[in-house]
Formats: C-alpha cells, structure tokens, sequence
C-alpha cells in the first residue's frame, strides 16, 4: 500500500510539475543543488555505510567505485544541476506549425510524459540526474534504487525533498521507494494506472526482467557490450592510449570498452603494446586463438565476447578487415558504442555507415557516451533502444508531444 500510495502522490504532483514555468522549475533545481552542497556531510556519512556494507558482501571494486561518493562527486552532481538549470527548456517548444488547407492552424508541441518510474542499480548520482531532468522537463519521477545504495538515495531524496519545499513545489514530485524487495520491483511495473513510462538502468538482467514483466512502456537503458576495432592503419600510440582510457579509466561504466578488435596486419605489434599497459593496471585479456600468439592470455570464449564485464576484463579477437569487425559487432553488440580507430576515409564512413548502434565513433574513446559529454547537462541513461529515445537520454526525450488546433468554427466536410 506504501507504493501505491507514493504512486498515486507521484501521479498528482505531475499534474502541477506539467504547468510550471521554466523560472519556477529553475529555482527549484538551483535550490537542490545548495541542499545537496549543505546536507553532503549527512549524504556521505550514509554514503559510506552502504560501501561498507557492499565490501562486506563482497562486491567487485569496479562496481563499488559506482557506488562511492566523495566530496568532488557531490560537486560535480551540483553541477550537473546548474548545468540543467541553464539549458533550453522543451516543454512549450514549437516543433512545427501548418495551416491546413481548410483554414485550421496545426502545431506540433512538446509536453511532459507525466509521472515517471526510475529503476536503477548502484550509482547514487543517477538519483540526482534522474530527479532534476524530470522537474526540467516537467515530469515526477518515483525513483527504486537498489539495496546497496539505499542509505545513500535516501540521504539524496531529503536534501531533494527539503530544496522541493523551499521551492514551492510538492515534495511528491520526487518518491523513493525504501523498498528494496524483488517484489517491490514487480509491484511498480503493475502500477500503470500510475506511472506513464519504465526507465531501467543497470545490469542486463535487471533490464531483461523490467522489459518482460512490465506493463507499462519501456526505454531500455545502461547494457553496454562496447567494441573497439583498431584498423590496419591506425595511429598505434594513440589507439594504446583511446583502449587504456575506455576500458581503464572507470571499468564499471556502461560506455567502457569490452571487446578489442585487431586487424590482422598489425596485430604482431599491436596486441603486445596495448597487452603490456593494460596489464600494468591489472586488466585480464582473453584472447581468440590468434590473439594468444602474441601475449599470454586466457582463451576467450563466446560468451566472453557477448559479455559485459563492469570490470578490469577485456576480451581481444583478430580480424581481417573491417567488415569482419562489423559483423562481429552486429552479433555481439548490445547497440550502446563502438568506435574505429583508423587513417582509413574509406573504412571510417562504412563504420560509421554500417555499424547500428546508439553512438558510433571515428578515432576517439567510447567513454564520450554520456549526457553531459555531449552537451545535454545531465542524463537519465544511455538508451539503447531505438523507440522513441537513442543514446543519452536528455531533457527533450523526457518529453512527448501533442497537437494543438486552432479553428474558425470549421466543420468538417
């Protein structure tokens, strides 16, 4: 009854959130970023149970480092609320206008979704993210994080609810459910009476549970089986350092690297040098039978190639050229990133032609996939969908649209 409840307040508050003006929801954002500044010591006190407690558990540093806050943490999730506040806001946007030729005055308008279901793991940033992209774009959201960070989302959701007050607004815009049961899960994806959109963000098995149990609209989001092809004449310094960033610099993100993809007519030099710095950082290579002449690794497998590892994991495989990386890519990918490392015009536009994927790079790090990297403030997550939002999930894909239809006392003929 406590998630219906915080359902239908949720509900409610969308129907006030939908007509405010942009000032109004602004100022609103602004103030959780000063609560967020003033309560950080309370938010990282709970923030530092829930780590020990998942190191007690057992769980991988790569996905602890999800986790963790830390005082630069809260300063970047302050910014990412001034950096939305000072975007264009969607809602009212005019896509397009037409008379039609029985006088009628046709426009396009962007308007909020509604009340929003947020289903995530880890990562207690994507609390903060999810929140002020939804005031922005004028939807409530009912947020379920998952039990590791519950004392943390919790410390978040009442510095949100305290800037709500001050702000005006109900403190219904922004729910947490403190119920961090399966079953909880499987309530809210009953709850469409409530809630007009699922989002989920996290581990392949959570988004494959979300997407077969829900009966409200879903935008997959977070699966990302990310791929790397090095081409035949690729910049071999700089591929050395694009691999070691994407797949190093924070192994437990959805845009890190998975699978290195060699081409054949470099692989004796290129294998070793890329081998030799990746594992001076600890990284476990698992090679195809081609990739193990030239480094000692661990045979891969294939299910190591459709694996996302969150993790100091990397599977290697040889190809011969880049469509034999393309299709490996069409067989493996989850749709989140790829890139092609290449001085090659002719390979780079069929890549980037051929490869069918949410974003797709040209000589740069797959770790660029995100909603503040590309310009958008913040995100809600990488859809990996093409129905209706692709890609970091921003403020105008939290929006629909509508028909507004302005007459003469016109009737039909």
């Amino acid at each position: 009854m406590d998630l219906l409840n915080k359902g239908e307040r949720v509900k409610t508050a969308s129907r006030k959130l939908r007509l405010l003006s942009t000032n109004e929801k602004n100022e609103a954002i602004m103030l959780i970023s000063r609560e967020l500044e003033a309560q950080k010591g309370e938010i990282l006190r709970a923030n530092s149970i829930d780590v020990e407690n998942s190191r007690k558990k057992g769980m991988k540093e790569s996905l602890i480092d999800r986790l963790a806050l830390s005082e630069e943490r809260i300063a970047m999730m302050v910014k990412s609320c001034e950096n939305v506040a000072s975007l264009p806001d969607p809602v009212g946007e005019i896509e397009s206008a037409w008379v039609q030729k029985d006088g009628l005055l046709i426009s396009k308008e962007r308007v909020p979704i509604g009340a929003i279901g947020m289903i995530y793991e880890s990562r207690p940033n994507v609390t903060v993210d999810a929140s002020i992209l939804a005031i922005k774009s004028g939807n409530s959201v009912l947020l379920k994080g998952g039990s590791d960070a519950i004392n943390s989302n919790k410390a978040i959701v009442s510095a949100i609810k305290t800037a709500l007050a001050l702000a005006g607004l109900p403190d219904s815009s922004v729910e947490l459910v403190e119920d961090t049961s399966h079953e909880a899960v499987q309530e809210m994806l009953k709850m469409n009476q409530y809630l007009s959109l699922i989002i989920p963000r996290g581990g392949a098995g959570l988004i494959k549970f979300v997407v077969n149990n829900s009966r409200i609209p879903v935008i997959e989001t977070g699966t990302g089986n990310c791929h790397i092809f090095v081409d035949y004449n690729a910049d071999l310094n700089k591929a050395v350092e694009i691999v070691d960033n994407a797949k190093t610099q924070r192994p437990g993100t959805c845009n890190a690297v998975e699978t290195l993809l060699v081409h054949r007519d470099i692989a004796a030099e290129f294998i070793p040098r890329v081998s030799e710095v990746l594992s001076k950082k600890g990284v476990e290579l698992r090679g195809c039978d081609e990739s193990t002449k030239y480094w000692k690794m661990i045979s891969a497998t294939d299910e190591d190639f459709a694996t996302e590892f969150l993790d100091l994991v990397l599977a290697i495989k040889v190809v011969k050229d880049v469509d034999e990386a393309i299709m490996h890519i069409e067989k493996y990918s989850s749709g989140h990133s790829e890139a092609i490392l290449t001085n090659d015009y002719a390979n780079s536009r069929k890549f980037l032609k051929d490869v069918d994927s949410a974003a797709v790079y040209v000589n740069a790090s797959t770790r660029f996939t995100d909603g503040g990297e590309f310009g958008f403030g913040s995100e809600i997550g990488i859809s990996t969908q093409k129905l209706h939002a692709r890609g970091p999930f921003g403020l105008k894909e939290l929006t629909s649209y509508k028909y507004t239809i302005l007459g003469n006392n016109q009737v039909r003929k």
